[in-house]
C-alpha cells in the first residue's frame, strides 16, 4: 500500500538531514506523509471493526518528523522514519497501542507494549505477575503470537526486584522493566500490495496483550 518513493524520500533524508534540503524537497515529504496518512486511515477503519477507537482521527496518530534537539547531542533536525500510533486517544494517549514504524533498509516494524511505565505501574505489573503470571503467559506463549513476535524486547533488572525472592518461579517476568514486542518488515514487504493486511495480522495478534497490559497498568483498586 505504501509507495516506493516514500521509502526513497526517507533514504535521501538520511543523507541530507538539514533544513535547506528538506525545504527544497518539501513536496516529496508532503507526498510521503500523505502516503502514510492513507495507510493510517485504512488501519483505523480496520481496527475499529473490533476495537472502539472513539473519534480517532489520522492526525491524532502520526508523529511529527521534526526532532526535539534541545537536549540532544544529535542536532539533526529530522527523524529518519515516519511513524504512527493507533489506539483510543492516538499517539498522546499514554496507553499501550499499536505502533507502526516506517524506516528504510529493513528497519520498519510493528510494535507494542510496556515501554516507559511509572513506578506505580511497574509495581502493579509485578504484583499481577506474582499473583497470576499464567494469564500473561497464556497470551504471549500462544503459538501464533510467538511465531510473529518471538522475543520479549526491552530492559530487565539484573537481580530480583525488591520484595521478591531470588528463586521466584516467574523471576524473568518480574525482572522486566520494559516489555514490548516487535515484528520487522523488509522494504519489499512495506511496499507490497498486501502490507496493510500484514500489519493487521500483527495488530490482531497484539490486541490481547495490549488489552491485558492496559488493564494492569491502569487498574486501581476501589
Amino acid at each position: 500500500m505504501l509507495q516506493a518513493k516514500t521509502l526513497q524520500f526517507l533514504k535521501d533524508l538520511v543523507a541530507n538531514n538539514n533544513r535547506e534540503w528538506f525545504q527544497e524537497n518539501r513536496k516529496r515529504y508532503d507526498d510521503a506523509k500523505a502516503d502514510v496518512e492513507k495507510l493510517t486511515a485504512h488501519l483505523i477503519r480496520e481496527v475499529h471493526t473490533f476495537q472502539d477507537l472513539g473519534n480517532l482521527q489520522v492526525k491524532d496518530c502520526i508523529f511529527r518528523i521534526n526532532r526535539d534537539i534541545r537536549f540532544s547531542k544529535n542536532k539533526e533536525p529530522y527523524k529518519s522514519n515516519l511513524a504512527i500510533a493507533i489506539g483510543a486517544g492516538g499517539r498522546s494517549s499514554g496507553k499501550i497501542d499499536y505502533y507502526l514504524h516506517i524506516q528504510p533498509n529493513g528497519h520498519s516494524f510493528l510494535g507494542g507494549g510496556m515501554w516507559s511505565p511509572t513506578t506505580e505501574q511497574l509495581a502493579r505489573y509485578r504484583q499481577e505477575i506474582d499473583y497470576n503470571a499464567q494469564e500473561l503467559k497464556d497470551i504471549i506463549e500462544v503459538k501464533d503470537f510467538k511465531a510473529y513476535f518471538p522475543e520479549i524486547q526491552g530492559e530487565s533488572l539484573k537481580t530480583a526486584p525488591k520484595g521478591f525472592a531470588k528463586d521466584h518461579p516467574e523471576l524473568d517476568l518480574l525482572k522486566r522493566k520494559q516489555m514490548f514486542f516487535m515484528h520487522a518488515y523488509s522494504d519489499k514487504e512495506v511496499i507490497s500490495k498486501d502490507f496493510a493486511e500484514e500489519v493487521m495480522k500483527g495488530i490482531r495478534l497484539l490486541k490481547p496483550y495490549c488489552d491485558y497490559m492496559n488493564y494492569i497498568l491502569d487498574h486501581t483498586e476501589e
